[in-house]
């Protein structure tokens, strides 16, 4: 009888032994990578794995990094190279998957802009100066040739709303934005009827054009904390269930968006809904996606080593 029932949970995939946890909280940005997140959480994903399961929404990478540290987060959605950055420095996480590999758009209300390369000599504004947005707008505009007199003078804002405010009031005419911002944004600029505001191309388009050899840009993930990494059936349970919550999202792009506007109240219906249509929200394994993982942190290392903790993670970082 035992052994049978040893066979049913390891089916299901719970263990024998652990007990249901009092709470896991799953944390994100205001960005499509957390959307599968609020999914679970409203949908019961990982009841069977803990009594409470909530979402708890962050606005920076440094707010994260403070959450993590007061060990507040079990799951988070977080940019690439932050886990890289932790394990390097001895803590315990992991990677576990990849679902963003697009969501940063280069806007304008300059007519004459209309790539990436018509920026040359201009001003851009961009956000999070030590983070990863501003480590590939780094690496993309040295590999074009923008550098020098031809390189855009950037200036960097403390948040997305600082650089929406300055857009929108003249101020400034080109950025370099996240979804689904930039969909607010642009809506917002409608709606005030000022000077008109387009999408000037895509980071990961321009990226594809200038690293043919490493197309795919992983942007965003889920990293498990130290909480639960030791936890292999947990995270691989997590894994399913968010592989699960992205592909519904994707399908359901206007269920999905009314389902985050009931946590992220402050951001529009339609804007979410058109975030998750432009943004490529694909979850894969990072085991799979090791070779794409391992390619950024190599440009990255030759650079801006500190970005990743200085050293590849083992293989043991790499999925659940």
């Amino acid at each position: 009888m035992r052994f049978c029932l040893l066979i049913i949970l390891m089916s299901t995939g719970l263990s024998a032994f652990a007990a249901p946890r009092a709470r896991l909280v799953l944390a994100g940005p205001t960005a499509a990578v957390s959307f599968p997140l609020i999914h679970m959480v409203e949908t019961g994903a990982l009841a069977d794995w803990a009594d409470k399961v909530e979402f708890r929404h962050w606005k920076s990478p440094d707010q994260l990094r403070v959450l993590l540290a007061k060990q507040e987060v079990d799951f988070s959605a977080t940019p690439v190279n932050l886990p890289a950055i932790m394990v390097n420095r001895g803590m315990p996480v992991r990677l576990l998957n990849v679902s963003v590999w697009g969501l940063l758009w280069f806007v304008s209300t300059d007519p004459q802009v209309r790539t990436v390369a018509d920026l040359a000599g201009r001003p851009l504004l961009t956000t999070f100066q030590r983070d990863l947005p501003a480590l590939l707008l780094e690496r993309l505009l040295g590999a074009k040739g923008l550098t020098g007199e031809r390189a855009p003078a950037i200036r960097y804002t403390g948040n997305t709303q600082d650089a929406t405010a300055l857009l929108l009031a003249g101020d400034a005419r080109s950025a370099l934005l996240t979804e689904p911002a930039v969909s607010l944004l642009i809506t917002q600029s409608k709606r005030q009827g000022g000077v008109p505001l387009h999408r000037v191309q895509s980071l990961e388009d321009a990226w594809r054009e200038t690293f043919p050899d490493h197309p795919d840009l992983p942007q965003a993930g889920i990293m498990a904390h130290a909480s639960v990494a030791g936890d292999p059936a947990l995270t691989r349970a997590f894994v399913r269930a968010y592989d699960q919550s992205a592909r519904w999202c994707k399908a359901e792009p206007a269920e999905c968006a009314r389902m985050v506007h009931k946590y992220l109240d402050f951001m529009p219906t339609g804007a979410l809904e058109t975030s998750i249509r432009v943004t490529r929200l694909e979850s894969r394994d990072a085991q799979a996606v090791r070779p794409d993982l391992e390619a950024l942190y190599r440009l990255i290392l030759q650079h801006n080593p500190e970005a990743v903790g200085a050293r590849l993670p083992d293989a043991g970082f790499y999925g659940p």
